[in-house]
């Protein structure tokens, strides 16, 4: 059976560290071999609780423009649970990242998506699609924090990230805006679609911890086994 650990780790306004401790070496990206899949979903555990609606309070013009329910805590009819990061914890070596940059958007108030991930060292283009003021706040331990000013002309603010780190974001002239920026040194991190569901490719074989982490519910921690040319599948469950 595999051991759980789990890791009481409530949300708060600082960023969460992803670096490995006690690890030997950074991580090494290179050719995989006999790679094998691990898939799975994560699942809410009890009832399922009601987004709140959240208030526009400014901008209505823009903002009001579609209903605001709460991101924090997503829940779908299935239990899945939306926009969970899933990541190994301990991998030394393993694929590339193919890409340099993600894209974070400012859509009708929104974050879009809600949880972004980019490689460390990457760029994030923040975008203005909604043509008026908006202001980055980022919150972070291993990075510089950010706390720029977007007017309605800039429409993409371009930030670099270096170390390993899940990140706060808010807008400090809309209140109810949030998102999460996470930074990987590996490409084996995921975001759960709307229906829990996650999936991590070409991992070297191997033993792992997988790590589940969500910004409402905290950590779990999971043994997972990796078989050449193989699929492992995962569930796991999370609870207030």
């Amino acid at each position: 059976m595999s051991t759980i650990r789990e890791i009481v780790a409530m949300t708060v306004a600082a960023g969460i560290c992803l670096g490995s401790a006690g690890q030997a070496s950074a991580y090494e990206g290179g050719e995989v071999k006999d790679g094998g899949t691990i898939t799975g979903a994560i699942k809410f555990a009890g009832t399922a609780p009601t987004r709140k609606e959240l208030q526009v309070t400014k901008d209505k013009e823009v903002c009001g423009k579609k209903q605001h329910l709460s991101y924090d805590l997503i829940v779908g009819p299935n239990k899945g649970i939306e926009n969970a990061v899933v990541r190994l914890v301990d991998v030394k070596k393993g694929e590339k990242w193919t890409i340099t940059k993600a894209t974070l958007d400012q859509n009708v108030c929104v974050y879009e998506p809600h949880v972004v991930k980019l490689p460390a060292g990457g760029a994030l283009d923040v975008l203005n699609s909604d043509g008026i003021l908006h202001n980055i706040h980022t919150y972070s331990k291993a990075n510089p924090s950010i706390n720029k000013a977007q007017p309605k002309f800039k429409k993409v603010l371009t930030e670099k990230f270096a170390k390993p780190e899940i990140i706060k974001v808010t807008c400090d002239a809309h209140s109810w805006m949030l998102g999460w920026i996470v930074v990987s040194d590996h490409p084996y991190v995921a975001v759960t679609n709307d229906k829990g569901e996650f999936t991590l490719n070409n991992v070297p074989p191997g033993t792992y911890k997988l790590e589940v982490w969500q910004e409402t519910l905290g950590k779990k921690v999971q043994d997972v086994v990796v078989k050449a040319k193989q699929e492992t599948k995962v569930n796991v469950e999370l609870a207030k």
